[in-house]
């Protein structure tokens, strides 16, 4: 199957080329915002990603799990004000970072497309909002990331956990890119692209966490 030049799903240019290809995916980058995605013609079906996501052990008691959304917890809890009210972005059918910010005192909301599909939120504003390993599983990120930043405050923190492309990726033998529910590959240079777009500042920390700040 050859590659067909569909439009950037983050910034709709039709400046993409092939990536990679193999035989479980094909691949495209674009030229503008430097997003790497699947084919749409490899998506799983929502039946198909759900019972991935059903599979996923996310506990909120697990030390570990809560060590691992630490590296977005501390830098966003740095940058917000007491009482700050934030949305779980994302949030799959363990919610844990959100109850890390509640018991910091903090009110949140979530929002989960299969365990917490809620869109009044849309509706609502926050002091913050987090994503984590959330951004490279849509199909539409472009539209998910206008929305969001549309909810948030003057003022206010968007923080995106993914695992980025760098020029150390082996992209063929990648572990992140295995994983079929992920379909969208971001790099500095693409949140830097949004943040460029929004007029907001960008922070990275550890190497897969990214603040944007007004």
């Amino acid at each position: 199957m050859k590659f067909i030049a569909i439009p950037c799903p983050l910034c709709q240019s039709q400046s993409v080329a092939p990536y990679h290809q193999d035989k479980d995916a094909h691949y495209l980058s674009c030229s503008r915002c430097d997003l790497v995605f699947m084919d749409k013609a490899y998506h799983l079906s929502e039946k198909q990603e759900k019972l991935r996501y059903d599979q996923h052990q996310n506990n909120p008691d697990d030390r570990n799990y809560q060590a691992f959304l630490s590296q977005v917890f501390k830098p966003v809890k740095a940058q917000i004000k007491k009482g700050a009210k934030g949305l779980d972005f994302g949030s799959g059918p363990g919610p844990t970072l959100s109850l890390m910010f509640e018991k910091s005192g903090h009110q949140m909301d979530l929002f989960d497309k299969f365990y917490a599909n809620n869109p009044e939120v849309f509706q609502r504003h926050y002091d913050f909002i987090t994503a984590t390993e959330v951004f490279e599983h849509l199909s539409d990120p472009g539209f998910e990331l206008e929305r969001l930043f549309a909810t948030l405050k003057i003022g206010g923190v968007l923080a995106i956990m993914t695992q980025m492309i760098t020029k150390e990726v082996d992209f063929p033998t990648w572990y992140y890119k295995n994983d079929p529910t992920h379909i969208c590959f971001f790099s500095k240079k693409t949140m830097r692209y949004l943040a460029q777009q929004w007029g907001v500042k960008v922070k990275f920390f550890a190497g897969n966490v990214v603040l944007f700040t007004s």
